[in-house]
């Protein structure tokens, strides 16, 4: 009798699939005939769980926001509430990171979602799916800056949020060629400046 084969774990091996070609050759490199091949099936197999291009790009970007929001998850706004110093500075450094290029698996992540993005300036169809992991990021910074008794939340997620986007992009690309350590550094620095003006200006 022929093994069962688990629809779901096949959909999720052609996402890998896709995943690693998007971040060895970009968008473009990628082709339902290629992902075949990484997978090891047949294109055939592969139309079963993705009609187009548009959605295994998709579904690679959606794998991307799912890797990040498993580890966001550890790091609720309640955690937060009344952390002072280095402490406060360290738990916000560790969930910023969560998003940010510092290991080789986040690397890769951070080389589809740019990849996604840029596509989504051209491409529409990719707008809203970038448009909403960015609504949602912003979301979780502004609630973990609230947590922590920032004031201007809204001024300071905004601020947040193009730091992790120029960090991101001068660490993948070869455009600053930035390495982990001055990567670190960098947050480390504008994160203790945004809670050192929270210390002058005590939450009431």
């Amino acid at each position: 009798m022929p093994a069962r084969i688990d629809a779901q774990q096949r959909r999720q091996h052609v996402v890998g699939a896709a995943f690693r070609l998007v971040v060895a050759e970009g968008l473009e490199g990628m082709s339902l005939r290629k992902v075949a091949a990484e997978a090891e099936l047949n294109i055939g197999s592969v139309r079963h769980y993705f009609d187009n291009h548009h959605d295994l790009v998709t579904a690679a970007v959606h794998e991307t926001g799912d890797r990040m929001g498993r580890r966001l998850a550890k790091h609720t706004p309640e955690s937060l509430v009344g952390l002072r110093g280095e402490a406060a500075i360290d738990a916000l450094q560790a969930l910023v990171e969560e998003v940010l290029p510092v290991d080789d698996a986040r690397r890769a992540e951070a080389a589809v979602l740019l990849e996604f993005m840029i596509a989504a300036r051209t491409k529409p169809v990719f707008r809203p799916v970038t448009e909403q992991m960015a609504a949602d990021l912003h979301q979780l910074l502004a609630d973990a800056l609230d947590a922590l008794g920032v004031t201007h939340v809204q001024g300071e997620a905004d601020r947040l949020m193009a730091l992790i986007g120029g960090l991101t992009i001068d660490t993948v690309t070869p455009h600053g060629s930035l390495g982990v350590d001055r990567l670190r550094a960098t947050l480390r620095a504008h994160l203790g400046a945004v809670l050192a003006t929270r210390e002058e200006c005590p939450r009431r």
